[in-house]
């Protein structure tokens, strides 16, 4: 898959995860945390993106996986749009979810364009054997 070794290694991964990190930091303190719904929503949909990226690479076959990117990019959008509630709701300043919504912008496009590659890939099982 694009000579990804992990999943670790794919740009998606990266950019979801680090999206995580910084939701993370975000939502440790502040009046955030006592809207349990919301903090719960932002914890859940950014941590989600990643893991199911993770899984969909673990799946092995190029369909399987697709399916997998397509939820990690509807979290990675619900990531976005809920870190615009938090300021909607006075949670946080928009300069400090800018960068957040700019993470999450680059990972669903790397999302995108990962699932137009994996169209045309072939499973594993279907591609010529490796020269050594």
């Amino acid at each position: 898959m694009s000579g990804a070794r992990s999943h670790e290694e794919l740009i998606v991964w990266r950019l979801s995860y680090e999206l995580k990190q910084g939701v993370y930091t975000l939502i440790r303190s502040g009046p955030i945390t006592d809207d349990r719904k919301l903090f719960e929503q932002l914890r859940s949909a950014s941590s989600s993106a990643p893991r199911l990226i993770a899984e969909g690479y673990g799946r092995y076959f190029p369909r399987e996986f697709s399916r997998y990117l397509r939820n990690a990019n509807g979290e990675l959008k619900e990531t976005f749009d809920a870190l615009r509630d938090g300021v909607d709701r006075g949670y946080f300043e928009q300069s400090q979810i800018v960068p957040l919504q700019r993470l999450s912008r680059r990972a669903s496009k790397a999302a995108t364009e990962l699932i137009k590659y994996l169209r045309t890939a072939k499973p594993p099982n279907e591609r010529p054997p490796r020269r050594q």
